[in-house]
């Protein structure tokens, strides 16, 4: 896939690099173990990772370090978990549905569903960290803070 100029709408960059799955420079992978995740782009500005879901399989809560993001369903349905008045509160995204996020955001994913699912990724800055949270008593607890190269 061609480099992305820099781009406001981190969406439409995820809406691109999903219309055309065979020109990823990584083969998509479906691993019965966990999710499966791999960076397919890296510019000066932003990222692009794809990642693929079976049934069952998800996120814990974490946010992205203080990076933006985005992120696309590009088939299979995903569930985003976001806390709300001390409560998860679930988000059903259909294929071609995504979702934008700003530097703060505290969600997690998960395929809930029985087909498997693919979702397309970008972050700007580039990840270099991102905390994982535990909900207790209706208040995030920081549980872990992962560094990029070191915990994924």
């Amino acid at each position: 896939m061609p480099s992305v100029p820099t781009e406001s709408d981190l969406l439409a960059v995820a809406r691109r690099w999903a219309a055309d799955p065979a020109s990823w420079p990584v083969p998509l992978r479906f691993d019965p173990a966990t999710r499966w995740y791999a960076r397919l782009a890296a510019h000066h500005d932003h990222e692009v990772w794809a990642l693929s879901w079976l049934p069952r399989q998800g996120t814990e809560l974490h946010d992205h370090g203080g990076s933006s993001g985005a992120f696309l369903v590009v088939s299979g349905s995903l569930t985003e978990q976001t806390v709300s008045g001390g409560r998860l509160r679930p988000h059903l995204l259909a294929a071609g549905s995504g979702r934008r996020f700003g530097p703060r955001h505290v969600h997690m994913v998960t395929n809930r569903h029985v087909e498997p699912a693919v979702s397309v990724h970008v972050y700007r800055p580039a990840l270099h960290r991102m905390t994982r949270y535990r909900l207790v008593q209706g208040r995030l607890r920081v549980a872990e803070v992962a560094q990029a190269g070191v915990a994924w």
